[in-house]
């Protein structure tokens, strides 16, 4: 059985930017040690992440700029979840916004953590389904590229240079299997 969750006995905040806040709190374990942790909390409520089927063998991908990696990378579309917007809505928001296609099916399949050791942020791993051609204006600087990549090549994607993002990889292997329960019911 796991031990009692520590008592937070002080939170302060360090920083805070437009995005992020950085948090100190001090806790105190079951077995009575004290210990000061730091996190990183997101101020929004969290971001999806969207797998955009083509058709049950295809999906959709963007290369974007990455500033965290200043390059671009290969990536599923994803973005922030708006104030008041829920998981599937946002989702399919950004899939408009990003590649031009509007899913008449969602499915919320998995919400991931990036680094729970110390950050709050969580991704909502969405399948999006029956697509037809939509637009809406993002907030992306400039045009992305949206291309499309087969499942069966999934071995390329992963040692493709322009692609490292996690979130990606499990998001791909998540829906995999969800696509293959669903149809060997």
């Amino acid at each position: 059985m796991p031990a009692a969750k520590p008592k937070i006995l002080n939170r302060s905040e360090i920083a805070k930017t437009r995005y992020f806040r950085i948090e100190a709190l001090d806790l105190q374990f079951s077995n009575g040690e004290q210990r000061t942790y730091e996190r990183l909390c997101n101020r929004s409520q969290g971001a999806v992440l969207v797998i955009a089927l083509l058709s049950p063998d295809r999906f959709l991908m963007i290369r974007e700029y990455a500033v965290g990696m200043e390059r671009y990378e290969l990536t599923l579309p994803k973005g922030k979840i708006d104030p008041g917007e829920d998981i599937l809505a946002a989702a399919n928001r950004e899939l408009i916004e990003e590649t031009g296609h509007r899913a008449n099916r969602l499915t919320h399949l998995q919400s991931l953590s990036l680094a729970s050791g110390y950050s709050t942020h969580l991704t909502h791993v969405v399948l999006a389904e029956q697509l037809e051609h939509d637009f809406a204006e993002g907030d992306e600087p400039e045009p992305l590229e949206v291309l499309s990549w087969d499942f069966a090549d999934i071995h390329r994607l992963i040692a493709h240079p322009e692609c490292s993002e996690a979130r990606t990889f499990a998001a791909l292997y998540i829906s995999q299997q969800h696509l293959t329960q669903r149809n060997n019911l």
